[in-house]
């Protein structure tokens, strides 16, 4: 009996892992595409960098908590020696001096000193995010309440993005096995959940994008952190960023501007495809009017 209840034990885990695999499956469907940003047990720290604005601004985060964890570590050793030698025990008799030239020369300079070397490595990273440059591919992003509307400029492709999961797919911004349903066809993991959107940005790696945000109701915040870019969506103002993504994958980001009731239900997908599957999409997509899904396109190319 014991035998057969391992033999029972051991089918049924077998079982549970082809389950497990087959439902895993349709991550693959994003064929060779990295998913980046989603959740991840244990994770800490930023997403893998995938522009140069992301490294300069993780290099940049870094260099600052040297500075800080010095400045910190400076003054709370002064305290401790300030409490242990100039306590009431270990001086009774305190002296009778108010001032101290060349300390206050010193705690003036020094905080300038480091606010200038602070400047001098942030001010090139912030001149860097503000130039836009010519881009390879220019997309017109508008926030609403509560998806993203795209419009690549120059073309006649424009559509929106919504929450798999949210009213306008079917869902009601809670997760159930209709969702999960729409998730595993969309080529996602159940993770993903909150993440995913049913259509995504498109856009070729290795080549400049500029994104042109503007907002249609309130303000918004279109964000993509291992991009390292983020631009507030504002009404009735065209506000630009962009980046040039140095590999393949699947990026989320989110609405980082609260904008009312669903904000939390506002995520952002980019999908950064090789030149030849963007290509075969973008045209595919105008002779459809609309949003084809990339994913035909990435085992072609």
């Amino acid at each position: 009996m014991r035998k057969l209840s391992m033999l029972k034990g051991r089918a049924t885990g077998t079982l549970a892992a082809a389950l497990a695999a087959v439902q895993a499956a349709p991550a693959l469907a994003q064929d060779s595409l990295e998913l980046v940003g989603h959740p991840q047990a244990g994770g800490m720290g930023f997403q893998p960098a995938s522009t140069e604005l992301a490294r300069d601004l993780q290099w940049l985060d870094g260099m600052l908590l040297v500075i800080i964890t010095a400045i910190c570590i400076l003054v709370v050793a002064l305290l401790a020696f300030a409490v242990l030698r100039y306590n009431s025990k270990a001086n009774p008799s305190p002296k009778s001096f108010t001032h101290n030239s060349p300390l206050e020369i010193a705690w003036t300079l020094g905080p300038i000193v480091i606010l200038v070397v602070i400047g001098a490595f942030s001010l090139p990273v912030l001149f860097k995010q503000q130039e836009i440059p010519e881009g390879d591919v220019v997309i017109k992003v508008t926030g609403y309440q509560w998806y993203w509307g795209y419009e690549y400029v120059g073309t006649d492709l424009a559509y929106e993005g919504y929450m798999i999961g949210a009213p306008a797919t079917g869902g009601d911004n809670r997760f159930s096995t209709d969702v999960s349903t729409q998730l595993h066809e969309a080529g996602y993991n159940d993770s993903e959940f909150l993440l995913a959107t049913d259509t995504s940005v498109v856009v070729p790696v290795g080549k400049t994008v500029v994104m042109q945000v503007t907002g249609a109701d309130v303000i918004h915040s279109w964000t993509i952190p291992a991009f390292g870019v983020k631009q507030d969506a504002v009404p009735g103002r065209i506000a630009e960023l962009w980046f040039k993504p140095e590999r393949e994958g699947v990026f989320f980001g989110q609405c980082s501007e609260l904008c009312g009731i669903s904000h939390a239900y506002m995520p952002i997908t980019v999908k950064v495809v090789s030149q030849e599957a963007y290509d075969a999409w973008l045209a595919a997509s105008q002779d459809e009017g609309g949003y084809v899904d990339v994913r035909q396109f990435l085992a072609a190319s």
